[in-house]
C-alpha cells in the first residue's frame, strides 16, 4: 500500500495556518494593565515603552553615561504615570501632548521660567502650558500639559487670565514652544 501524501489544498492549508500562527505569535501584545484603556492612550504608553527601548539601547552601547540614563528614565516613568493617572481620572480616550521637566530644565519649556515653588496645579502659562503638577520619580519632574489651538484661543477670548502671559513678560521675552527632546549627554 502506498502511503497517502497530502493534497495540494491540504498543504496549503496547513501552510496558511503556519503563517497565520506566525503572525499572532510575532503581534504586539498590550500588557495586561494597559487593556482598561482606548487606542490612544496604548499608543502614548507603547511610545513610552519604545522611548525606553532607545534609552536602554544607548545605555547597552555606552553612548551615554549612568546620569543621563537615570534622569530620562525617570522623564519617562514621570510621564507613563501621569499619562494612566489622566487617563483613569478622565475615562477618555484622550491625553493632552505631556512635558515632564526637572527644575533645571525649565527653560526648555520658557524664556523665563517661573519658580517652582509658586506653580500651582492647572495654572497656565504664557496661554501655552498648563500645569498638571509634579512627580517623584527618583527626582522632581513638573509636568505639563501644551494646550491645542482651540484651547489658547478660547483662553485668550474669554480673557481668562494666564500666568506670565507672553505681553506681560517684558520687551523681547516670549514662551517657548518647543518641546524637550531626548538628547545626548
Amino acid at each position: 500500500m502506498k502511503p497517502s501524501t497530502p493534497s495540494i489544498s491540504a498543504r496549503l492549508l496547513g501552510s496558511a495556518c503556519l503563517v497565520a500562527l506566525g503572525i499572532f505569535l510575532a503581534a504586539p501584545t498590550v500588557p495586561a494593565q494597559e487593556e482598561e484603556f482606548g487606542p490612544v492612550v496604548r499608543a502614548y504608553l507603547g511610545y513610552l515603552r519604545n522611548e525606553q527601548e532607545v534609552v536602554d539601547d544607548r545605555a547597552s552601547r555606552r553612548e551615554v553615561g549612568p546620569t543621563y540614563y537615570r534622569h530620562n528614565s525617570n522623564r519617562i516613568r514621570a510621564l507613563r504615570q501621569v499619562a494612566i493617572r489622566i487617563a483613569r481620572e478622565t475615562q477618555n480616550d484622550y491625553l493632552p501632548e505631556l512635558e515632564a521637566v526637572s527644575r533645571a530644565e525649565l527653560r526648555l519649556l520658557f524664556e523665563k521660567p517661573p519658580k517652582v515653588e509658586m506653580l500651582r496645579v492647572d495654572e497656565v502659562f504664557g496661554y501655552t502650558f498648563r500645569f498638571l503638577g509634579s512627580v517623584r520619580s527618583g527626582e522632581t519632574f513638573y509636568v505639563f500639559a501644551r494646550l491645542d489651538p482651540y484651547e489658547q484661543a478660547e483662553m485668550r477670548q474669554k480673557g481668562t487670565k494666564s500666568a506670565n502671559p507672553p505681553e506681560e513678560q517684558g520687551p523681547g521675552v516670549k514662551v517657548s514652544t518647543r518641546s524637550p527632546r531626548v538628547t545626548s549627554p
